[in-house]
């Protein structure tokens, strides 16, 4: 039981260091409910109940693409696709 309670416990530490980073790192503009500062506030003094509400409640989405923020890379369009080359013709 104590072998438990001690995996719990690196668990929520864990957790807690995890969402402290995520919030120390994201810009200020992924925040939705509230300010970096107080994000970081929540999740020192609240422990792993803040990082609980970092990750449902304060991080923007992200759409599943992994990219965060990042504008995509150009494609490449062959001529006889693309739409600006064809009106010139």
């Amino acid at each position: 039981m104590i072998k438990l309670d001690a995996l719990l416990v690196f668990i929520g530490i864990g957790v807690q260091l995890w969402a402290l980073f995520d919030v120390a790192r994201k810009p200020q503009e992924s925040f939705i409910v509230w300010p970096k500062w107080a994000w970081l506030i929540v999740v020192i003094i609240f422990g792993l109940l803040g990082s609980l509400l970092w990750v449902f409640w304060g991080r923007k989405r992200n759409g599943g693409n992994g990219r965060q923020g990042r504008p995509r890379p150009a494609k490449d369009v062959p001529p006889d696709d693309n739409p600006d080359f064809l009106r010139n013709l």
